[in-house]
């Protein structure tokens, strides 16, 4: 049998922080105290009021394939959430219920990319939107970004690097890894030139419902003809239950409906039915509770991070990331990363997983384990420095 692989799997890098949560697994099955904060999901369970939820569809006898678009009482839910929250009326049939927000970028990257079409992004940015891009045979431009622009594109980033292969944008606010907004003025600006180029913008809001020192707002204020992606796994702490959702211009759903239903048929029955109890007012109180908790986390760990020596030049105003600068502890990030786990026990992530934008002097804390927890994390981050 011949061994030949795709070869756009040369370009398809791993995702480095899954190795080190594996190593790190390992080291406590060996016995060994490990504190994370190397992965992005929250350490709060899924809400109760969803986990009944899901008993009873299972009791329910909701076991079967639904609609490759959602069950409808679920696209309902969505929109009515746009509605309470954010004062926007999206028409349900434009809701697209995913496994994940990853299935959805694979969705909308489907129906939009032809080989060699270029779509721009943020460096430093979530690892696998450049792969989503590479799978469709597609061009991901990834673009540099730092704290002078909040790490985030600009309208007059965009315009500059638009060329005739150019054919979507790719923005995510609040982001991953620098937890950074695009305001509203900026977003627009992004959207309008995006539109007077005849291209797609997409906009990542799977973070939305963590934001701390602003209003959230959602980009569909702005228009119906743009791409959201958005997620049960962070705010709503459905990690493992698989679902997101896509906001999709109504001359694409069909397109999306066929695409769904060739690649994954249709998303987990049990966890849609769950999932409407998301938006229960009272789990919405109990989101609220652990929102507030994650900001306190980021009040806690920025500072006692930045007198260790490390450098965070921006105030991430979501999500629950920090993207520091590690070039006065280090040159080599990715090095000081599997080091420190191996000889402190501190889980974190190197910038290496985020782009080519002087990884070797960033990493990522996710601030999502206790404040406690953290506070040792720091505490061993002392002692490898000393060393």
């Amino acid at each position: 049998m011949s061994n030949q692989k795709a070869a756009r799997m040369e370009r398809i890098a791993p995702f480095y922080v899954m190795d080190l949560l594996a190593k790190a697994k390992e080291l406590e099955a060996r016995g060994r105290s490990i504190i994370h904060m190397e992965v992005g999901e929250p350490d709060f369970i899924t809400p109760q009021q969803v986990v009944e939820a899901g008993k009873q569809a299972l009791d329910n006898g909701h076991t079967g394939y639904t609609a490759a678009t959602g069950i409808p009482e679920l696209r309902i839910a969505i929109s009515n959430h746009y509605l309470n929250r954010y004062g926007i009326t999206v028409d349900p049939g434009r809701i697209i219920v995913t496994p994940g927000s990853s299935g959805a970028l694979q969705l909308v990257l489907g129906v939009l990319i032809n080989p060699g079409h270029e779509v721009l992004m943020t460096d430093p940015g979530y690892p696998c939107n450049k792969n989503f891009v590479e799978f469709f045979s597609g061009v991901p431009v990834a673009l540099p970004v730092g704290p002078d622009t909040n790490y985030q594109l600009s309208a007059a980033m965009v315009e500059d690097n638009w060329n005739d292969s150019t054919r979507a944008v790719m923005v995510a606010s609040p982001s991953n890894p620098t937890g950074t907004l695009l305001g509203r003025a900026e977003m627009k600006g992004i959207y309008e030139t995006v539109k007077s180029r005849g291209g797609s913008l997409i906009v990542d809001e799977i973070y939305q419902g963590l934001v701390y020192d602003d209003t959230s707002f959602t980009a569909l204020e702005f228009a119906d003809d743009l791409f959201i992606i958005n997620s049960f796994s962070k705010y709503f702490g459905m990690t493992g239950w698989r679902l997101g959702w896509i906001v999709a211009p109504q001359a694409y759903v069909d397109s999306l409906d066929n695409l769904a239903q060739n690649i994954f048929l249709s998303c987990t029955s049990i966890s849609q039915y769950a999932a409407l109890q998301a938006f229960d007012p009272d789990c919405l109180d109990t989101l609220e509770e652990r929102r507030q908790a994650f900001r306190q986390r980021r009040d806690f760990l920025l500072p006692a991070l930045k007198e260790i020596g490390f450098g965070i030049s921006v105030v991430p105003e979501g999500a629950f990331y920090l993207y520091a600068d590690s070039s006065k502890l280090t040159n080599d990030s990715f090095s000081f990363a599997y080091d420190l786990l191996e000889d402190q026990g501190v889980a974190i992530t190197p910038g290496k997983d985020f782009g080519n934008n002087r990884p070797e002097h960033h990493v990522r804390f996710a601030y999502t384990n206790s404040i406690d927890n953290m506070a040792e994390g720091v505490r061993r981050i002392k002692q490898f420095i000393k060393k």
